[in-house]
């Protein structure tokens, strides 16, 4: 029997908008790949989905695994119709002369290589359908600069390049491709950037009304979910009390 229900793999859905990206597709009949590092967190989720799920735990990171948890889906979970490139994390707010250079080489093998290893690997089946769309989570820091940004801005500033020169290469394949770009958001990302100090993170969001998983999820739907001539490049996404603030001058510098 041919299973007619759409697919969608989603990285880093332990939490925060992989989870609610999840729950969102679930709600609206699609089988889900969930994918994440913590197995606990994948399991629950699972648990509480109501149509067909596959969990994988999987670190981004790793070619290896990635290229081996692609290869092993059970056949009513592909072909994958739509991507999430949503695994990735901020670490720290230092200035690029003192932060851990261990903090900027997990931001780029996570946010940049990990999201490279999961679309080439899932691309192949998309193109053999002629069908498919790739979803990337970028942020708004990929274009506008924030001081402590330095390498997680410069990540996610690739994100949103890579998700325009992939459509540029794929769109004669008929593959779409999305970049939904958040701002201020509460999730666990500011528990992970301030290494779990909550007072910390807890400050980010202090008499604000930010952006929440399910906003984020409903744009992710509300993208691939359009007619087959129109392709979404890119979503800015920020919270209603976030705008812009003047150039930074400093003075006295000689």
């Amino acid at each position: 029997m041919i299973c007619t229900a759409k697919k969608v793999f989603i990285t880093g859905a332990t939490s925060g908008f992989g989870k609610a990206i999840a729950q969102r597709f679930d709600a609206e009949g699609w089988y889900t790949v969930i994918s994440g590092r913590r197995s606990r967190r994948l399991e629950t989720l699972k648990q509480n989905l109501l149509n067909p799920c596959h969990s994988i735990v999987l670190d981004v990171r790793n070619l290896d695994a990635v290229t081996a948890a692609v290869c092993a889906l059970p056949d009513v979970f592909t072909p994958v119709d739509v991507l999430v490139n949503n695994a990735g994390l901020a670490l720290g707010m230092m200035d690029a002369d003192e932060v851990c250079i261990e903090d900027w080489e997990l931001m780029v093998d996570t946010n940049i290589k990990g999201l490279l290893y999961c679309t080439r690997t899932i691309l192949p089946q998309m193109v053999k359908r002629g069908s498919g769309h790739v979803v990337n989570i970028g942020s708004i820091a990929g274009y506008w600069p924030y001081p402590g940004s330095n390498v997680y801005g410069a990540t996610k500033a690739f994100v949103r390049q890579f998700s325009l020169n992939l459509r540029a290469d794929l769109v004669s394949k008929n593959i779409h491709v999305t970049d939904i770009e958040p701002g201020l958001a509460e999730t666990e990302f500011s528990e992970v950037r301030f290494k779990g100090d909550k007072k910390k993170a807890a400050d980010i969001y202090r008499d604000v009304s930010p952006i929440k998983p399910d906003d984020i999820a409903d744009a992710v739907f509300w993208a691939v979910s359009r007619p087959r001539n129109i392709n979404i490049n890119r979503i800015e996404i920020m919270a209603g009390a976030q705008a812009f603030s003047p150039l930074n001058i400093v003075r006295g510098l000689k």
